[in-house]
């Protein structure tokens, strides 16, 4: 079995050795087992409190690269035309603490009929879909913030 025990974030010039797809909530876990889509086995052993992105290169400690796929999932994508609208369903969603993945007037989050018939009241259309789901990472992507 691979190792994955860091981030390559110095892809650039490097080569990938292999894939691995993995849903959202799998994506949220720093520590578990799959299979690469080519039908490795690897354990994934990093930081906890990070979500691994679309796109996103592990090194394994061998110093194989595996880059991440995101799987397509069941979603709710609503969408408007209204700027307005937009904006105050990204802020209550926001305000929940919801992951969503933004668009252009278009917010991706998990299926939840409460948060769908909230964003509907406020004007927004929802349809179900099956997408890869890469919601925004948040305000402070390095795991800490500075206060000046």
């Amino acid at each position: 079995m691979l190792k994955i025990v860091e981030y390559a974030d110095d892809f650039v010039g490097l080569t990938a050795h292999d894939t691995l797809t993995l849903g959202y909530d799998d994506r949220k876990r720093g520590r578990f087992k799959s299979v690469t889509d080519s039908g490795e086995e690897v354990g994934l052993f990093l930081d906890r409190g990070k979500v691994l992105q679309q796109g996103q290169a592990l090194k394994t400690e061998c110093g194989k690269i595996i880059v991440i796929i995101s799987k397509p999932e069941v979603v709710t994508t609503a969408m408007c035309e209204d700027w307005l609208v937009f904006s105050k369903c990204c802020y209550h969603l926001g305000n929940r603490h919801v992951p969503i993945q933004v668009g252009d007037r278009w917010l991706r989050f998990k299926p939840d009929h409460v948060l769908e018939e909230m964003v509907q009241l406020h004007g927004m259309k929802t349809e179900q879909e099956e997408l890869p789901f890469d919601p925004e990472s948040g305000a402070y992507k390095g795991g800490h913030h500075h206060h000046d």
